[in-house]
């Protein structure tokens, strides 16, 4: 059973950063890359811009299952907090692409320049460490069912 607190902790996070890696596989190959992201409030889902010619788009098309992190470099183990996640990703187009894309070039004005494709990746799985809770001390979220 997922904690509307752990939630909100989670979701507060995603707001304090914007630079994900993003780990993607397909056909034998695999590949992580380091991309900026806005969260969709309310909907554990974050928005991306990435082209399709990429080695992680070109495996993000054919496979949508993707996993990566989130995390800071803080200089003191007590101040470590960070996310690993699970999810899927989806192109996106019509109004929720011209909508997803007001929010993303609002946070990143430069990518209003950019003909990039816009992706939103649902979380599934967000296992998050936060040592300024305590060392170790892990939060968890997961969608209750996949959409």
């Amino acid at each position: 059973m997922n904690s509307p607190d752990e939630r909100l902790a989670i979701e507060k996070f995603l707001k304090k950063y914007h630079v994900l890696t993003l780990c993607s596989v397909g056909e034998g190959d695999l590949w992580c890359a380091n991309c900026f992201y806005v969260p969709e409030p309310g909907e554990m889902s974050l928005l991306l811009m990435t082209e399709l010619r990429t080695r992680h788009g070109t495996l993000m098309a054919q496979h949508p299952h993707v996993s990566g992190t989130i995390a800071g470099q803080p200089k003191s183990v007590a101040l470590i907090r960070g996310i690993q996640y699970a999810g899927r990703v989806s192109q996106l187009s019509g109004e929720a692409e011209r909508a997803g894309r007001d929010r993303y070039c609002t946070r990143f004005p430069v990518a209003g320049k950019m003909p990039a494709p816009l992706w939103r990746l649902t979380l599934d799985e967000v296992k998050m460490t936060d040592n300024t809770l305590g060392f170790g001390k892990k939060l968890y979220w997961q969608r209750d069912t996949p959409t």
